[in-house]
Protein backbone atom coordinates (compact mmCIF):
# COMPACT_ATOMS: atom_id res chain seq x y z
CA UNK A 1 0.00 0.00 0.00
CA UNK A 2 1.34 3.43 -0.96
CA UNK A 3 1.46 6.07 1.77
CA UNK A 4 1.36 8.95 -0.72
CA UNK A 5 3.51 11.15 1.50
CA UNK A 6 4.44 14.33 -0.34
CA UNK A 7 7.94 14.55 1.08
CA UNK A 8 8.91 17.48 -1.15
CA UNK A 9 5.91 19.44 0.14
CA UNK A 10 6.91 18.65 3.75
CA UNK A 11 10.40 19.98 3.07
CA UNK A 12 9.00 23.17 1.53
CA UNK A 13 6.73 23.59 4.56
CA UNK A 14 9.73 23.22 6.88
CA UNK A 15 11.48 26.01 5.00
CA UNK A 16 8.36 28.15 5.31
CA UNK A 17 8.49 27.86 9.08
CA UNK A 18 11.99 29.33 9.21
CA UNK A 19 10.61 32.67 8.00
CA UNK A 20 7.74 32.90 10.52
CA UNK A 21 8.00 35.61 13.15
CA UNK A 22 7.42 34.73 16.78
CA UNK A 23 4.17 36.70 17.08
CA UNK A 24 2.58 34.75 14.23
CA UNK A 25 3.70 31.41 15.69
CA UNK A 26 2.08 32.27 19.01
CA UNK A 27 -1.11 33.46 17.33
CA UNK A 28 -1.39 30.17 15.45
CA UNK A 29 -0.95 28.17 18.66
CA UNK A 30 -3.61 30.17 20.51
CA UNK A 31 -5.99 29.83 17.56
CA UNK A 32 -5.47 26.06 17.45
CA UNK A 33 -6.21 25.86 21.18
CA UNK A 34 -9.39 27.92 20.70
CA UNK A 35 -10.62 25.77 17.79
CA UNK A 36 -9.90 22.54 19.69
CA UNK A 37 -12.11 23.91 22.47
CA UNK A 38 -14.89 24.89 20.06
CA UNK A 39 -14.78 21.59 18.18
CA UNK A 40 -14.40 19.33 21.18
CA UNK A 41 -17.72 17.58 20.52
CA UNK A 42 -16.50 16.56 17.05
CA UNK A 43 -13.15 15.34 18.41
CA UNK A 44 -14.86 13.41 21.23
CA UNK A 45 -17.26 11.74 18.77
CA UNK A 46 -14.31 10.52 16.72
CA UNK A 47 -12.56 9.36 19.88
CA UNK A 48 -15.60 7.28 20.84
CA UNK A 49 -15.25 5.42 17.52
CA UNK A 50 -11.73 4.42 18.56
CA UNK A 51 -12.78 3.52 22.10
CA UNK A 52 -15.53 1.23 20.81
CA UNK A 53 -12.89 -0.90 19.08
CA UNK A 54 -10.76 -1.35 22.22
CA UNK A 55 -11.37 -3.51 25.28
CA UNK A 56 -11.89 -1.21 28.26
CA UNK A 57 -9.65 -3.52 30.31
CA UNK A 58 -6.73 -2.88 27.94
CA UNK A 59 -4.07 -0.73 29.70
CA UNK A 60 -3.97 1.45 26.56
CA UNK A 61 -7.65 2.36 26.98
CA UNK A 62 -6.94 5.13 29.48
CA UNK A 63 -4.31 6.66 27.20
CA UNK A 64 -6.69 6.52 24.26
CA UNK A 65 -9.66 8.01 26.06
CA UNK A 66 -10.37 11.70 25.60
CA UNK A 67 -12.81 13.58 27.81
CA UNK A 68 -13.94 17.17 27.70
CA UNK A 69 -11.66 17.93 30.66
CA UNK A 70 -8.68 16.26 29.00
CA UNK A 71 -9.29 18.11 25.74
CA UNK A 72 -9.49 21.44 27.53
CA UNK A 73 -6.28 20.59 29.39
CA UNK A 74 -4.61 19.75 26.07
CA UNK A 75 -5.74 23.10 24.67
CA UNK A 76 -4.41 24.84 27.78
CA UNK A 77 -1.03 23.15 27.25
CA UNK A 78 -0.93 24.54 23.70
CA UNK A 79 -1.64 28.04 25.02
CA UNK A 80 1.12 27.56 27.56
CA UNK A 81 3.59 26.67 24.80
CA UNK A 82 2.69 29.97 23.12
CA UNK A 83 3.82 31.85 26.24
CA UNK A 84 7.24 30.19 26.39
CA UNK A 85 10.35 31.88 25.00
CA UNK A 86 11.41 30.72 21.57
CA UNK A 87 14.23 28.15 21.61
CA UNK A 88 15.37 29.25 18.15
CA UNK A 89 18.07 31.83 17.47
CA UNK A 90 19.60 31.71 20.95
CA UNK A 91 23.25 32.74 21.02
CA UNK A 92 24.96 29.80 22.70
CA UNK A 93 28.55 30.92 22.31
CA UNK A 94 30.54 33.61 20.55
CA UNK A 95 34.16 34.50 20.01
CA UNK A 96 36.36 36.77 17.91
CA UNK A 97 39.44 34.96 16.68
CA UNK A 98 42.89 36.61 16.47
CA UNK A 99 42.44 36.91 12.71
CA UNK A 100 39.21 38.87 13.19
CA UNK A 101 36.74 36.09 12.30
CA UNK A 102 33.54 36.43 14.33
CA UNK A 103 32.33 32.97 15.47
CA UNK A 104 28.78 32.45 16.73
CA UNK A 105 27.06 29.23 17.85
CA UNK A 106 23.29 29.66 17.39
CA UNK A 107 20.32 27.36 18.13
CA UNK A 108 18.33 26.24 15.09
CA UNK A 109 15.49 23.77 14.45
CA UNK A 110 16.25 20.21 13.40
CA UNK A 111 14.01 20.71 10.38
CA UNK A 112 11.62 17.76 10.07
CA UNK A 113 10.85 15.55 13.06
CA UNK A 114 9.11 12.19 12.75
CA UNK A 115 7.08 10.72 15.62
CA UNK A 116 5.84 7.12 15.90
CA UNK A 117 3.35 6.66 18.72
CA UNK A 118 0.66 4.31 19.96
CA UNK A 119 -2.86 4.96 21.26
CA UNK A 120 -2.18 8.48 22.52
CA UNK A 121 -4.17 11.13 20.61
CA UNK A 122 -2.87 13.87 22.93
CA UNK A 123 0.55 13.33 21.32
CA UNK A 124 -0.80 14.64 18.01
CA UNK A 125 -1.57 18.03 19.53
CA UNK A 126 1.45 18.17 21.87
CA UNK A 127 3.93 17.38 19.11
CA UNK A 128 2.41 19.89 16.72
CA UNK A 129 2.57 22.67 19.32
CA UNK A 130 6.17 21.98 20.31
CA UNK A 131 7.34 21.52 16.74
CA UNK A 132 5.67 24.72 15.51
CA UNK A 133 7.12 26.72 18.41
CA UNK A 134 10.59 25.35 17.60
CA UNK A 135 10.03 25.87 13.82
CA UNK A 136 10.12 22.16 12.98
CA UNK A 137 7.75 20.45 10.58
CA UNK A 138 6.42 17.16 11.97
CA UNK A 139 5.53 13.85 10.35
CA UNK A 140 3.22 11.87 12.63
CA UNK A 141 2.61 8.13 12.56
CA UNK A 142 -0.06 7.23 15.11
CA UNK A 143 -1.38 3.79 15.92
CA UNK A 144 -4.48 2.36 14.27
CA UNK A 145 -6.19 2.26 17.67
CA UNK A 146 -6.37 6.07 17.70
CA UNK A 147 -6.69 6.83 13.99
CA UNK A 148 -10.10 8.55 14.13
CA UNK A 149 -9.02 10.70 17.07
CA UNK A 150 -5.72 11.65 15.45
CA UNK A 151 -7.38 12.57 12.16
CA UNK A 152 -9.94 14.75 13.93
CA UNK A 153 -7.18 16.66 15.72
CA UNK A 154 -5.05 17.01 12.58
CA UNK A 155 -8.10 18.30 10.69
CA UNK A 156 -8.43 21.11 13.23
CA UNK A 157 -4.71 21.89 12.96
CA UNK A 158 -4.81 21.99 9.15
CA UNK A 159 -7.83 24.28 9.22
CA UNK A 160 -5.91 26.81 11.32
CA UNK A 161 -2.67 26.50 9.32
CA UNK A 162 -4.50 27.32 6.10
CA UNK A 163 -6.21 30.23 7.85
CA UNK A 164 -2.71 31.67 8.31
CA UNK A 165 -1.66 30.83 4.73
CA UNK A 166 0.64 28.05 5.89
CA UNK A 167 0.97 24.67 4.22
CA UNK A 168 -0.90 21.83 5.95
CA UNK A 169 2.25 19.78 5.33
CA UNK A 170 3.72 21.56 8.36
CA UNK A 171 1.99 18.74 10.27
CA UNK A 172 1.72 15.56 8.21
CA UNK A 173 -0.26 12.58 9.57
CA UNK A 174 0.70 9.30 7.90
CA UNK A 175 -1.71 6.38 7.44
CA UNK A 176 -1.88 4.03 10.44
CA UNK A 177 -0.31 1.18 8.47
CA UNK A 178 2.81 -0.97 8.72
CA UNK A 179 3.87 0.40 5.34
CA UNK A 180 3.83 3.94 6.71
CA UNK A 181 5.92 2.85 9.70
CA UNK A 182 8.47 1.24 7.39
CA UNK A 183 8.63 4.34 5.20
CA UNK A 184 9.26 6.59 8.20
CA UNK A 185 11.94 4.29 9.62
CA UNK A 186 13.86 4.54 6.36
CA UNK A 187 13.19 8.18 5.44
CA UNK A 188 16.85 9.13 5.01
CA UNK A 189 17.19 12.63 3.63
CA UNK A 190 13.51 13.28 4.35
CA UNK A 191 13.38 13.60 8.13
CA UNK A 192 16.13 14.77 10.47
CA UNK A 193 15.13 12.98 13.66
CA UNK A 194 12.76 10.15 14.63
CA UNK A 195 11.21 9.87 18.11
CA UNK A 196 9.22 6.77 19.11
CA UNK A 197 6.67 7.21 21.91
CA UNK A 198 5.25 4.03 23.32
CA UNK A 199 6.06 0.81 25.12
CA UNK A 200 9.27 -1.17 25.13
CA UNK A 201 8.22 -3.26 22.14
CA UNK A 202 7.73 -0.23 19.91
CA UNK A 203 10.96 1.42 21.04
CA UNK A 204 13.00 -1.76 20.58
CA UNK A 205 11.52 -2.22 17.10
CA UNK A 206 12.34 1.34 16.05
CA UNK A 207 15.87 1.13 17.45
CA UNK A 208 16.53 -2.15 15.65
CA UNK A 209 15.09 -1.13 12.28
CA UNK A 210 15.47 2.63 11.79
CA UNK A 211 18.11 3.96 9.42
CA UNK A 212 17.52 7.57 10.51
CA UNK A 213 18.67 9.19 13.78
CA UNK A 214 16.51 8.10 16.74
CA UNK A 215 15.97 9.42 20.27
CA UNK A 216 14.48 6.73 22.51
CA UNK A 217 11.62 7.80 24.74
CA UNK A 218 8.79 6.34 26.71
CA UNK A 219 9.46 2.94 28.24
CA UNK A 220 9.57 3.38 32.00
CA UNK A 221 10.39 0.61 34.45
CA UNK A 222 10.33 2.78 37.57
CA UNK A 223 11.45 1.85 41.10
CA UNK A 224 10.96 3.39 44.53
CA UNK A 225 13.34 2.37 47.32
CA UNK A 226 12.05 2.76 50.88
CA UNK A 227 15.22 3.14 52.90
CA UNK A 228 15.65 2.08 56.52
CA UNK A 229 15.43 5.76 57.51
CA UNK A 230 12.34 6.45 55.39
CA UNK A 231 9.31 8.28 56.78
CA UNK A 232 6.18 6.07 56.66
CA UNK A 233 3.69 8.90 56.17
CA UNK A 234 5.67 10.38 53.29
CA UNK A 235 6.35 6.92 51.90
CA UNK A 236 2.72 5.80 51.80
CA UNK A 237 1.66 8.97 49.99
CA UNK A 238 4.57 8.84 47.53
CA UNK A 239 4.10 5.16 46.70
CA UNK A 240 0.34 5.53 46.22
CA UNK A 241 0.69 8.60 44.02
CA UNK A 242 3.48 7.07 41.93
CA UNK A 243 1.44 3.90 41.36
CA UNK A 244 -2.17 5.04 41.07
CA UNK A 245 -2.23 8.64 39.84
CA UNK A 246 -2.33 7.38 36.26
CA UNK A 247 -1.23 3.79 35.73
CA UNK A 248 -0.97 3.91 31.93
CA UNK A 249 1.88 6.42 31.80
CA UNK A 250 5.60 5.70 31.66
CA UNK A 251 6.40 7.38 35.00
CA UNK A 252 4.13 5.08 37.03
CA UNK A 253 5.73 2.96 39.75
CA UNK A 254 6.48 -0.68 38.87
CA UNK A 255 8.64 -2.00 41.73
CA UNK A 256 8.83 -1.07 45.40
CA UNK A 257 12.14 -1.99 47.05
CA UNK A 258 11.97 -2.05 50.84
CA UNK A 259 14.80 -2.34 53.34
CA UNK A 260 14.50 -5.54 55.38
CA UNK A 261 14.54 -3.57 58.65
CA UNK A 262 11.33 -1.75 57.61
CA UNK A 263 9.15 -4.75 56.72
CA UNK A 264 7.04 -4.03 59.80
CA UNK A 265 5.90 -0.84 58.05
CA UNK A 266 5.06 -2.52 54.74
CA UNK A 267 1.33 -2.75 55.40
CA UNK A 268 1.15 0.95 56.28
CA UNK A 269 3.04 1.77 53.07
CA UNK A 270 0.69 -0.37 50.97
CA UNK A 271 -2.60 0.35 52.71
CA UNK A 272 -3.60 3.29 50.42
CA UNK A 273 -3.14 1.02 47.37
CA UNK A 274 -6.15 -1.07 48.38
CA UNK A 275 -8.56 1.70 47.40
CA UNK A 276 -7.38 1.31 43.80
CA UNK A 277 -7.30 -2.51 43.95
CA UNK A 278 -3.59 -2.63 43.18
CA UNK A 279 -2.32 -6.19 42.69
CA UNK A 280 0.96 -6.82 44.51
CA UNK A 281 3.47 -9.45 43.39
CA UNK A 282 5.50 -9.86 46.58
CA UNK A 283 8.72 -11.72 47.23
CA UNK A 284 8.71 -14.29 50.05
CA UNK A 285 9.48 -11.92 52.93
CA UNK A 286 7.07 -9.23 51.77
CA UNK A 287 4.36 -11.83 51.11
CA UNK A 288 4.66 -13.20 54.65
CA UNK A 289 4.35 -9.66 56.01
CA UNK A 290 1.19 -8.87 54.02
CA UNK A 291 -0.52 -12.26 54.02
CA UNK A 292 -3.83 -12.26 55.86
CA UNK A 293 -3.89 -8.46 56.02
CA UNK A 294 -3.65 -7.11 52.45
CA UNK A 295 -6.69 -8.36 50.46
CA UNK A 296 -6.05 -11.97 49.46
CA UNK A 297 -7.33 -11.50 45.89
CA UNK A 298 -4.82 -8.67 45.37
CA UNK A 299 -1.75 -10.36 46.89
CA UNK A 300 0.25 -12.74 44.70
CA UNK A 301 3.55 -14.54 45.31
CA UNK A 302 6.30 -13.27 43.07
CA UNK A 303 6.98 -16.74 41.70
CA UNK A 304 9.32 -17.25 38.75
CA UNK A 305 8.31 -14.17 36.75
CA UNK A 306 11.28 -11.86 36.34
CA UNK A 307 11.48 -8.26 37.48
CA UNK A 308 11.70 -5.40 35.00
CA UNK A 309 8.02 -5.35 33.98
CA UNK A 310 6.43 -2.07 32.92
CA UNK A 311 2.92 -2.86 34.17
CA UNK A 312 0.92 0.10 32.81
CA UNK A 313 -1.84 -1.24 35.05
CA UNK A 314 -2.92 -1.47 38.70
CA UNK A 315 -0.15 -3.91 39.59
CA UNK A 316 3.38 -3.74 40.99
CA UNK A 317 6.26 -5.81 42.40
CA UNK A 318 7.67 -5.67 45.93
CA UNK A 319 11.21 -6.85 46.67
CA UNK A 320 12.95 -6.91 50.04
CA UNK A 321 16.59 -5.77 50.06
CA UNK A 322 19.28 -6.01 52.71
CA UNK A 323 20.92 -2.66 51.96
CA UNK A 324 20.83 0.42 49.78
CA UNK A 325 23.62 -1.09 47.70
CA UNK A 326 21.39 -4.07 46.91
CA UNK A 327 18.60 -1.69 45.93
CA UNK A 328 20.93 0.25 43.64
CA UNK A 329 22.17 -2.99 42.08
CA UNK A 330 18.58 -4.15 41.46
CA UNK A 331 17.80 -0.82 39.80
CA UNK A 332 20.96 -1.05 37.69
CA UNK A 333 19.88 -4.47 36.43
CA UNK A 334 16.21 -3.81 35.73
CA UNK A 335 15.79 -0.06 35.25
CA UNK A 336 14.97 1.46 31.86
CA UNK A 337 16.87 4.58 33.06
CA UNK A 338 13.67 6.62 33.17
CA UNK A 339 12.75 7.64 36.75
CA UNK A 340 13.89 6.25 40.11
CA UNK A 341 13.15 7.31 43.69
CA UNK A 342 14.50 6.95 47.22
CA UNK A 343 12.45 7.65 50.36
CA UNK A 344 14.85 8.46 53.17
CA UNK A 345 15.52 10.96 55.94
CA UNK A 346 19.28 10.34 55.69
CA UNK A 347 20.80 13.10 53.54
CA UNK A 348 24.06 11.22 53.04
CA UNK A 349 22.26 8.15 51.66
CA UNK A 350 20.07 10.35 49.51
CA UNK A 351 23.17 11.94 47.96
CA UNK A 352 24.77 8.54 47.42
CA UNK A 353 21.62 7.21 45.77
CA UNK A 354 21.51 10.19 43.41
CA UNK A 355 25.15 9.66 42.45
CA UNK A 356 24.91 5.91 41.96
CA UNK A 357 21.58 5.53 40.16
CA UNK A 358 21.85 5.93 36.40
CA UNK A 359 18.52 7.38 35.28
CA UNK A 360 17.23 10.45 33.49
CA UNK A 361 15.33 11.54 36.63
CA UNK A 362 16.26 10.63 40.22
CA UNK A 363 13.90 11.63 43.04
CA UNK A 364 14.38 12.04 46.78
CA UNK A 365 11.14 11.94 48.80
CA UNK A 366 8.91 12.72 45.82
CA UNK A 367 7.03 10.40 43.44
CA UNK A 368 8.16 9.53 39.94
CA UNK A 369 4.77 10.79 38.72
CA UNK A 370 6.38 14.25 38.47
CA UNK A 371 8.47 13.21 35.44
CA UNK A 372 6.67 15.41 32.96
CA UNK A 373 7.72 18.43 30.94
CA UNK A 374 5.01 20.67 32.34
CA UNK A 375 5.95 19.74 35.92
CA UNK A 376 9.57 20.67 35.19
CA UNK A 377 8.53 24.07 33.85
CA UNK A 378 9.21 23.08 30.24
CA UNK A 379 5.65 23.46 29.01
CA UNK A 380 4.40 20.41 27.14
CA UNK A 381 6.87 17.69 26.20
CA UNK A 382 7.57 15.56 23.18
CA UNK A 383 8.66 12.59 25.30
CA UNK A 384 10.98 11.40 28.06
CA UNK A 385 14.38 10.53 26.67
CA UNK A 386 15.98 7.52 28.34
CA UNK A 387 19.25 7.82 26.45
CA UNK A 388 22.22 10.12 26.98
CA UNK A 389 23.13 11.62 23.62
CA UNK A 390 21.70 15.10 22.89
CA UNK A 391 18.70 14.90 25.24
CA UNK A 392 17.85 13.19 28.52
CA UNK A 393 14.64 13.24 30.55
CA UNK A 394 11.65 15.41 29.59
CA UNK A 395 12.22 16.81 26.10
CA UNK A 396 10.82 20.30 25.76
CA UNK A 397 11.47 23.06 23.28
CA UNK A 398 15.23 23.34 23.75
CA UNK A 399 15.67 19.64 22.99
CA UNK A 400 13.93 20.13 19.63
CA UNK A 401 16.76 22.35 18.44
CA UNK A 402 20.30 21.70 17.37
CA UNK A 403 22.80 24.45 16.49
CA UNK A 404 24.86 25.83 13.69
CA UNK A 405 28.10 27.83 13.62
CA UNK A 406 27.90 31.20 11.88
CA UNK A 407 31.23 32.71 10.90
CA UNK A 408 31.58 36.32 9.81
CA UNK A 409 34.66 37.67 8.11
CA UNK A 410 35.98 40.64 6.15
CA UNK A 411 38.00 38.98 3.41
CA UNK A 412 40.35 36.91 5.60
CA UNK A 413 41.98 33.89 3.95
CA UNK A 414 43.73 30.96 5.59
CA UNK A 415 47.50 30.69 5.20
Amino acid sequence: METNVEWAAVQVAAQQLLLLDEETVNQILVTVADVVGRKREYILRENVKDLERMDAADPKYDRLKLTEARLLDMAADVRNVATLPSPVGRLLKQDIRPNGLRIRKVSVPFGIIGIIYEARPNVTLDVFALCLKSRNACVLKGGGDADNSNRAIITVIHEVLMQYDLSPHVAELLPSTHEATNELLHAQGKIDLLIPRGGKGLIDFVRANATVPVIETGAGVCHTYFDKSGDVTKGAAIINNAKTRRVSVCNALDTLLIHVERLDDLLALCEPLQASSVIIYADEQAYEELEGIYPADLLKPKGERDYGTEFLDYAMDIKTVQSMNEAVEHIRRYSSKHSECIITEDKTRAEQFCRLVDAACVYVNAPTSFTDGAQFGLGAEIGISTQKLHARGPMGLEELTTYKWIIGGDGQVRE
